[in-house]
């Protein structure tokens, strides 16, 4: 394999720079530049042509699927990996359809992260095992409609029916069927339990 041109985008500085010692400890990688947020990052990829992009999810000004999405459009043969501090199988889901080639968890050990990289620019797709496993076993016709991903938004952060009634402009009763439907595709019996599945498929991101 010929070197491999790689910029890294995160905003942590400590991720940073663990990740580029260790892409310039392996003599088959070019570190081309780090990026802090979403604007830097789309600059850097747009000026200096990467193979590989290392993408924070969560980048401040800029959305990280939104990021992925505009990088493969500018540059269809760079390879990308979308990293996230969150578990949920909806974010992986996303950044995948958006085009990137993997997705890794930031708590995922430096050596899985070398791993991805390399299964990345041979040409595969790479997800640690237990998220592909979850991700496999979503049922389509289980997902939530775009009107109940917007209830349970307002309904995760404690939201009375009344509230989420003004809020989305609807039905108090309207709110109660979407709620009773939310809960019956999530499998839970409460609000506070939707509240928290949600959070772990990535549905919501609770502060």
């Amino acid at each position: 394999m010929n070197t491999a041109s790689v910029v890294i985008a995160d905003v942590h500085p400590l991720i940073r720079a663990g990740m580029a010692a260790l892409i310039e400890s392996d003599g088959k990688f070019k570190l081309l530049g780090q990026a802090c947020n979403g604007s830097q990052a789309l600059e850097m990829c747009e000026r200096l042509q990467p193979d590989l992009v290392l993408m924070d999810m969560n980048m401040p000004d800029c959305d990280g699927v939104e990021a992925i999405g505009r990088i493969r459009a500018g540059r269809p043969n760079a390879k990308v990996i979308a990293l996230s501090g969150h578990e949920g199988e909806e974010d992986a889901d996303r950044s995948m359809r958006a085009g990137a080639h993997a997705y890794m968890l930031k708590s995922a050990a430096l050596a899985d992260l070398m791993t991805c990289i390399h299964a990345v620019l041979q040409g595969k797709k790479f997800m640690m095992p237990e998220l592909a496993v979850k991700l496999a076993s979503r049922i389509h016709a289980n997902q939530l409609t775009p009107r109940e991903r917007d209830i349970l938004i307002h309904l995760a952060t404690g939201m009375s029916n009344k509230v989420i009634a003004r809020a989305a402009g609807i039905g108090v009763g309207t709110v109660k069927f979407h709620v009773k439907s939310i809960m019956a595709k999530l499998n839970v019996c409460t609000r506070t339990e939707a509240a928290m599945v949600a959070a772990k498929r990535g549905l919501v991101h609770l502060n």
